[in-house]
């Protein structure tokens, strides 16, 4: 059993000690992705469509990066500090998610990193 770790700079660094992603085997462990501009490194000021939209790219380049795709998606966790964006989320969501809808669970939490809206993270397959 090998891991391999998944980096990419066309999405956000990591900002602590943990991997963008891990391949294991034909699954991709995408970590928690937050609205950060990756040529910038900021957190991007928008709305929280703005910032889904955001976070979704960066998703997908970081799933590239590693094998996958958007399509290849198995779950989604979503992680909002106000359970009242949900709507909003949905809306973006579902335009990068048309075609094949993953599982998802989403969550109210208290706080996220740099005091983000939201984080996405991903489990994806990858076709060996």
């Amino acid at each position: 059993m090998q891991k391999t770790i998944i980096a990419t700079n066309k999405a956000p660094q990591a900002i602590g000690p943990y991997s963008q992603a891990v391949r294991f085997e034909n699954l991709l462990f995408v970590s928690g992705q937050i609205p950060i501009e990756p040529i910038s490194g900021e957190v991007l000021k928008g709305n929280i469509k703005e910032q889904t939209k955001q976070i979704l790219e960066n998703l997908s380049s970081v799933l590239t990066a590693g094998g996958s795709s958007l399509n290849s998606v198995l779950k989604t966790t979503i992680f909002l500090t106000d359970l009242e964006d949900y709507a909003a989320v949905n809306e973006m969501y579902t335009q990068f998610f048309e075609e094949s809808q993953p599982a998802r669970s989403t969550v109210q939490v208290s706080r996220l990193p740099k005091d983000v809206q939201i984080e996405i993270d991903a489990i994806a397959g990858i076709k060996t």
